[in-house]
């Protein structure tokens, strides 16, 4: 089992530390992509958990992928160009899909470079804040290679596509500043603030009722590639769901009662 992910679980709230600053937590191996998987599944497994925060060890956030690895064909990257495509799958292509749809909201606290695969893995989550020492590129056009890991579906939807483009053709560095002007971070905070930040947005996301907010997350997943009528669909499905709960009913008493609610996640 590999070290890649430190996971620590305070209350309702989760952080995830991308935990290899001897290289600035590049993904190399499969046991790095499996250490992400494992540690969302076990999120997706655990109703008590209510917001997670996925942060970077060190200076790095994510170097993206090894270029060691890439240079001496190690790792994923080894094989013939079968073996390739399907180590791919296997491994950062599962890790993205499973960071993605975690059930849980998840908050990418950036506090420093963000690369390549760095970069596409704090697009895989919900919200992302960044340290003023953050930085960010969609840089794989730099070492000679496409996006493999689904930059070029997740990039567009956060930037839109023009920036994208700009961002995938030049492979050019944004400090966090111009990654704030463009939309790809929600805010920009000082570098000694970025996990209290952080924090304090996952306690304004856990004081909802946890279910709802993860039936919230579906919706607004599910929304960006299907029809408005499929979702209203789910909506009201899920809608019916949530009139059941008992959270409901204490978020209506307590509105109605001007007092603070508890809510269980039942």
């Amino acid at each position: 089992m590999s070290d890649y992910v430190t996971y620590e679980q305070d209350g309702g709230i989760v952080t995830l530390t991308l935990n290899a600053p001897e290289k600035r937590n590049a993904i190399s191996t499969f046991a790095d992509c499996d250490a992400v998987v494992a540690a969302v599944q076990r999120i997706n497994r655990d109703p008590s958990v209510r917001a997670v925060i996925l942060t970077g060890a060190g200076t790095a956030f994510c170097a993206g992928g090894d270029l060691k690895a890439m240079r001496d064909r190690k790792g994923i990257i080894e094989g013939s160009h079968a073996d390739l495509r399907e180590n791919y799958r296997r491994g950062v292509q599962a890790m993205a899909n499973a960071l993605y749809d975690c059930d849980a909201p998840t908050i990418a606290a950036v506090n420093g470079p963000a690369i390549g695969l760095g970069l596409d893995v704090a697009c895989m989550c919900d919200i992302r804040i960044a340290s003023d020492k953050a930085s960010f590129a969609e840089s794989f056009i730099k070492v000679g290679i496409v996006p493999g890991d689904g930059g070029a579906w997740l990039l567009p939807r956060v930037v839109g596509m023009s920036v994208a483009c700009e961002m995938s053709f030049t492979g050019d560095l944004l400090d966090a500043q111009a990654a704030k002007e463009v939309r790809l971070v929600s805010r920009v905070v000082a570098h000694d603030e970025l996990m209290p930040a952080a924090r304090v947005l996952a306690e304004r996301i856990a004081a909802n009722p946890p279910q709802m907010v993860r039936m919230t997350k579906r919706l607004l997943r599910e929304g960006q590639h299907t029809r408005l009528s499929t979702l209203l669909e789910m909506s009201a499905a899920f809608q019916a769901l949530a009139h059941s709960t008992e959270d409901h009913k204490e978020a209506v008493s307590a509105m109605l009662e001007k007092r603070k609610p508890s809510f269980t996640g039942r």
